[in-house]
């Protein structure tokens, strides 16, 4: 779903968006937690249902709520349909094939498991699949690129940003990237290394990579721009909604608090840009990556 399908006006969207997040969190986490207890405490579970007790029974009843569960949770930060539900029936499965292995004991066959666990793998080969396709990313790519050289960036989930030192050395660091028509967007503390090579020379170059910094295509040169009010929050918005865990919650909390050391959060436009032979016999050089 995308923000377009909450009215027209920012604040009906952003409302629509949060309310939405909201319940699929809150009954996420309500149905993981009455899973888990009907996998880990069957009969406990049983006596505050108030239902005969059967131990295949409530276990099985676990793993469809927890699968139920974790369907929700996914389906509030991915967004592609087919990705959350290949994972929340994977989550179910195997643990009704897991199910079907400790409870022989009270009934059933030997062959029950094989064959629902040979469905789990075919789901598991199925979601690799669906999330190759996507480039590994599961949020929210809402925007096409507007020029040519972008749009293979809009679905990449980790770009090599090199930037240059005064002597011209070229420095790399694998970040990620969120496009947004004729422009993109990357974050970074504000003390960063690449920073300050950026305040100095803002012409940069961008290349696909690895999660490791491992360039996978040719770069792009870009000319970096730091912003600020109401593009800085776009910014944030757009990496959070393409890197929900991510970017959306794991870099942000990393950055507050390392704010004192590391400074506070910096938020970059980066625009194509026609380089002069003077930069291409300077910037020939393959990047390095760094951390920061």
């Amino acid at each position: 779903m995308t923000a377009s399908d909450w009215g027209t006006s920012t604040g009906a969207r952003s409302r629509g968006r949060w309310l939405t997040t909201l319940v699929l969190v809150v009954a996420g986490a309500f149905m993981v937690a009455a899973g888990v207890w009907g996998l880990v405490a069957p009969r406990s579970f049983a006596g505050f249902a108030g239902f005969p007790y059967s131990r295949h029974f409530l276990h099985d009843a676990g793993a469809f709520q927890l699968g139920i569960g974790v369907t929700l949770l996914l389906a509030a930060a991915w967004a592609d349909a087919a990705a959350v539900v290949l994972a929340g029936f994977l989550v179910t499965n195997t643990v009704h094939t897991v199910n079907h292995i400790v409870d022989l004991d009270v009934g059933g066959h030997a062959r029950d498991a094989w064959g629902i666990g040979l469905l789990s793998v075919l789901t598991l080969a199925a979601l690799v699949v669906r999330m190759r396709q996507l480039g590994w990313v599961a949020g929210e790519v809402g925007t096409t690129a507007a020029v040519p050289d972008l749009a293979r960036f809009v679905r990449q989930k980790t770009i090599l940003l090199t930037s240059y030192r005064r002597d011209g050395t070229p420095v790399g660091a694998p970040v990620s990237i969120a496009v947004d028509g004729d422009h993109a967007y990357v974050r970074s503390p504000g003390y960063g290394g690449k920073i300050k090579r950026i305040r100095r020379n803002p012409v940069v170059q961008i290349a696909p990579c690895t999660a490791w910094g491992r360039p996978t295509g040719p770069a792009l040169q870009m000319r970096a721009h730091l912003v600020q009010g109401d593009e800085f929050r776009r910014a944030g918005r757009l990496l959070a909604r393409k890197y929900p865990m991510l970017q959306g919650a794991f870099v942000p909390l990393a950055h507050r608090l390392g704010r004192a050391k590391f400074g506070p959060t910096v938020h970059m436009r980066l625009t194509p840009t026609a380089a002069s032979p003077a930069e291409d016999a300077t910037h020939t050089q393959s990047a390095t990556p760094a951390a920061r």
